[in-house]
């Protein structure tokens, strides 16, 4: 049992949500009101603990003059230099203090804050409120010396009415934070614990007859086209729509045709809402959300979530984001296709939400509570269980849903994150439910669903989905909440892990989604890595996650698992999920000349996307052109004629019998903006597909007139020195290739089945058991040793046979390396027979071979542009790509493999003066280049570490393990497994000489 204290609880360490604040009410961020943002430059001191000074700073007249200078909005820990205002720290379920609620540690950072201010010449006196917008996580409030109150909650807004106490001039506001508190139990949610005034604060006039609230009550009847507008408001007031023709008394309802508003077409009727003191410019939008038949509506249509779990974080100012980020983030999301966020796990700074409704986003409003740390200790007085914290909890709920209960965006209410069962939780579904019973309610903690009306999981994986999607998941021990759950729609409210090199397996999630109509999409965790940004002592940047700042607790780089780097730059991964989830599908029959083309959209018809097509030949443009696709409706498909195939670019190509992908055509469907929109402009690619072009079958061989005369095959010979030659190419005495057309190679072709270990091959401690790095290690994979058994001198070819195994083991790779030359070309067949009982996956299977770093341009023919795995190689299209080494590398947070490029037929690496190399493969291949081993890269922990060699390491794969997202979601799917199994592949490598052309060698003599 825990002790309790001989005395009343300090204010801080009260379960209660606090005192003195006015009741919370709708957010308004423009009225014809007042206002003084009082953001910028406040006096700060830092102290240790929270009784660590008395008061005397909030009195009149205390002189601050030598406390440092803070800027507000901000986190303390993020100022100064060297740590010179604490640290920041990050768990992602463990709290960082004992666990003893409503207790927190003497050690309790504590900072105190003061603003002086004066009041615009023209404040014309009387009633005003102080608003918080955010203050992480317990807050005391004087102004001219009167203590307004206390409050926790810290991403929720509170206010104080201050109209009495203000002052002309000479005002001064005082502000005692402190980092931990009773709050800071219900605010365990996976994110750096950062205290401060991290969000606006503003004094706000009140004038006689102002707006004490307001809730806007809208709705949408697609049956008839209709839009009902009821506004309640105290004062009374009346609210007037000029498009709509209506001036109305608040409290009366119209009923009036509209266009809805969905996140598709986001249509807003601007409006005013005027009393006697304050007129209110509103935005409008007419929608209706309902759960009828178990499906998830809006305005009668069901709705899909391709969605994103959003936290608030810039990585130079942590939970402070600016209106132009919130938009740029909205924006990208937009452009990749993304539809839907859940605000995980707090509500977002409003104006986000004032974006949402303006740009078009469906979001799922999550109230700002987790207490996620009590599971480590199995439950044991957790919160919302615990009738000491229902008013807070109450509280929390109250100031969520008053503040954004005019937003159309917000479809759903969520309680909050990971938190276990209890009453706590009932009682705010209840109090949510009679205020708004308009939105469905939301909780993915409790399985049993007795408060909610979606059935919410997290990461259950593929098979698991697909059971619910058919109603067919386990049965629940209680009969009626089995019936009640099994009638829900169902969410993944976290699925696809974004954590480093991934998320695999979008693909088949997404035709499980389009499968089963109570299966309504989810939201990838999570959109941004939350990196802090970094400098080494010598100015080199890079991000900072969980234990860079000496944190006793923490859990390392499972902050950064997003699909946006720390500075918004788009990952491979989100590139993929747009590709995935795009809302234009396409099938092609090119038998009969035509594509098929489906609208996955929930609302918009396509007359808003214009279709175009693209013909290629060996990645080269043939020809493009405008498709006709009619405006189909949501879920409408159409067959589409395409155009005859246009003669190739290069008609030598096709009929060269020595390339076989000189002649490979392939059609590319595009469907993209046809005007500008607020959020890309028209052009912008919103959907694709390609389709390849079988190959013609073979002519019937016919006498040549007078056919050339073959390149005779070079014969290996061993030199003077004990070497072999073979045509270009020179071999050491264990028959490994050195020299190229007298290049040096700093290390040959030989068999590689390491990688770099990503984030999901780590795993977590959620998954002890499927931790592929320490299973891979544990076998060897990464120490594996190469043993010559036989080089063999034949008539034509050099053959190396070997074993590749790792020590302590019988496990083994027979391998067998066939050389062959002719034409100045040198040719490599790779034969691999595994031995012994093989359980576990390969990481990789193809050669690695290092080259001079001077071969720094690189061009080739095959997937791209970006990087591509097995399971995330949707958004990979076949073409012909330049790039740099540099370019190719995607700077993880923690590096890990990365950079392969897929489907890849030939590709060229030269130096500034054009000599290089050439490699062909068949099948096609895997290729990535790096300026650094794998060994180097699985060492290093930032991207700092990873220094320019002297090598550059060539990888040339037959296969690779897929990436899934077993960081904390599903392992990868067993299609995209690299098993062990007998193999065979081939490549071509050919020299390239100063001034030869780029590409020149697309159709190579084959030896």
């Amino acid at each position: 049992m825990h002790q309790a204290p001989s005395g009343p609880l300090p204010y801080y360490e009260d379960p209660g949500p606090g005192t003195g604040a006015l009741p919370p009410r709708a957010w308004t961020g423009v009225s014809d009101a007042r206002r003084v943002n009082l953001g910028g430059a406040w006096r700060f001191r830092l102290l240790p603990t929270a009784d660590g000074a008395d008061e005397s700073f909030a009195r009149p007249g205390f002189d601050a003059s030598g406390w440092d200078v803070l800027p507000v909005p901000s986190h303390w820990p993020l100022q100064g230099e060297d740590g010179a205002y604490g640290r920041p720290a990050y768990t992602n379920i463990r709290y960082p203090f004992p666990v003893d609620p409503p207790r927190v540690p003497t050690d309790n950072p504590t900072g105190d804050h003061l603003r002086a201010f004066d009041l615009p010449g023209d404040w014309p006196g009387g009633a005003a409120v102080l608003r918080f917008d955010g203050v992480d996580s317990c807050a005391r409030v004087w102004l001219n010396g009167q203590e307004l109150g206390t409050f926790k909650g810290s991403r929720l807004p509170v206010e104080f009415e201050v109209g009495e106490v203000l002052r002309p001039r000479g005002n001064v506001l005082a502000v005692r934070v402190h980092q931990w508190s009773a709050g800071s139990y219900l605010e365990d949610q996976d994110m750096w614990w950062l205290p401060g005034i991290f969000r606006d604060v503003t004094l706000i006039e009140r004038p006689e007859g102002a707006v004490a609230d307001y809730f806007v009550h809208c709705e949408y009847d697609h049956l008839t086209g209709n839009g009902s507008l009821r506004v309640d408001c105290a004062p009374q007031g009346t609210v007037t729509v000029p498009e709509l023709g209506l001036d109305i008394a608040t409290g009366q309802t119209a009923v009036v045709p509209v266009e809805p508003w969905s996140a598709e077409r986001p249509r807003l009727y601007d409006a005013e809402l005027a009393t006697e003191g304050e007129r209110i410019p509103l935005r409008i939008g007419f929608r209706t959300v309902r759960v009828e038949d178990g499906v998830l509506e809006v305005n009668g249509r069901r709705v899909l979530f391709r969605g994103v779990n959003r936290h608030e974080f810039d990585p130079d100012h942590g939970r402070v984001v600016d209106l132009e980020t919130m938009r740029r983030d909205l924006v990208l999301m937009k452009r990749h296709n993304i539809n839907a966020v859940r605000t995980s796990h707090y509500p977002p700074h409003p104006a986000f939400l004032d974006l949402c409704d303006e740009l078009g986003v469906w979001v799922v409003d999550e109230c700002d509570l987790e207490t996620h740390g009590f599971e480590e200790v199995g439950w044991r007085g957790n919160p919302v269980d615990d009738d000491r914290w229902t008013p807070a909890l109450l509280d929390r709920a109250a100031r969520m849903v008053e503040r954004d209960k005019n937003h159309p965006s917000v479809v759903m209410w969520s309680l909050g994150n990971e938190c276990g069962t209890g009453r706590g939780l009932s009682a705010m579904a209840g109090w949510i439910r009679e205020r708004d019973p308009a939105r469905p309610i939301h909780y993915e903690g409790d399985w049993s669903c007795p408060d909610v009306d979606v059935y919410s999981r997290m990461y259950a994986d593929h098979a698991e989905t697909e059971l619910i999607g058919r109603r067919a998941e386990p049965p629940l021990p209680d009969p009626a909440l089995d019936r009640r759950r099994r009638a829900m729609p169902f969410v993944l409210c976290e699925y696809a892990h974004a954590m480093g090199n991934g998320p695999g397996g979008l693909t088949e999630y997404q035709q499980i989604f389009e499968t089963y109509e109570r299966c309504q999409g989810g939201f990838v965790w999570e959109w941004i890595d939350q990196g802090l940004r970094a400098r080494t002592p010598d100015g080199t940047e890079y991000f900072a996650y969980g234990g860079d700042f000496g944190e006793e607790l923490h859990d390392g780089n499972f902050v950064c698992d997003g699909l946006v780097f720390p500075d918004r730059t788009p990952s491979p991964g989100l590139l993929e999920y747009k590709k995935v989830v795009q809302p234009v599908a396409f099938t092609a029959d090119l038998a009969r000349g035509v594509v098929r083309v489906t609208n996955r959209h929930d609302v918009a018809d396509l007359s808003g996307l214009a279709f175009r097509w693209v013909y290629q030949v060996a990645g080269e443009c043939a020809g493009e052109g405008p498709l006709a696709v009619p405006a189909l409706a949501p879920g409408q498909s159409a067959e589409v004629a395409l155009p005859d195939a246009p003669a190739p670019v290069k008609p030598a190509d096709l009929v060269n019998p020595g390339n076989p992908f000189g002649a490979e055509a392939c059609w590319t469907v595009r469907a993209v903006l046809a005007e500008d929109t607020a959020w890309a402009p028209a052009g912008h690619e919103v959907a694709w597909q390609q389709f390849a072009v079988p190959s013609p079958p073979a002519p019937a061989p016919q006498a040549p007139a007078a056919a050339a005369a073959p390149h005779r095959p070079h014969r290996p010979h061993r030199t003077d020195d004990g070497l072999i030659r073979l045509g270009p190419g020179l071999f050491d005495t264990a028959g490994t290739l050195r020299r190229l057309d007298g290049a040096a190679l700093a290390a040959g072709p030989r068999l590689d089945v390491w990688r770099a270990p990503i984030d999901n091959d780590r795993g977590t401690q959620w998954h002890p058991d499927g931790r592929l790095e320490h299973m891979w290690r544990a076998a060897g994979f990464d120490r594996m040793q190469h043993r010559v058994d036989e080089v063999a001198l034949g008539e034509a070819e050099l053959t190396v046979s070997t074993r590749v195994a790792p020590a302590a083991s019988d496990l083994g790779l027979r391998t067998v390396y066939r050389w062959r030359a002719a034409g100045g070309a040198l040719a490599l067949d790779v034969e691999v027979v595994p031995e012994g009982p093989w359980t576990l996956p390969l990481p990789r299977l193809g050669v690695r071979l290092g080259l001079s770093p001077a071969l720094d341009a690189v061009e080739w023919y095959g997937g791209g542009p970006g990087e591509a795995y097995p399971d995330t190689r949707d958004a990979s299209r076949l073409g012909r790509y330049r790039s740099t080494v540099a370019a190719l590398q995607t700077p993880y947070v923690r590096p890990q493999e990365n950079g392969a490029r897929a489907d890849v037929r030939w590709a060229e690496l030269r130096a500034a003066d054009g000599s290089g190399l050439r490699v062909a493969g068949a099948p096609p291949f895997w290729f990535t280049a790096r300026p650094w081993s794998t060994e180097q890269l699985a060492a290093a922990e930032h991207t700092y570490e990873l220094v320019r060699g002297d090598v550059l390491w060539l990888h040339l794969d037959h296969g690779l393990q897929g990436v899934g997202s077993h960081a904390c979601g599903p392992e990868v799917l067993p299609d995209f497994r690299l098993d062990a199994v007998p193999s065979a592949f081939s490549f071509t490598f050919t020299p390239l000489r100063a001034g030869d052309p780029a590409g020149a060698a697309d159709t190579p003599e084959q030896p």
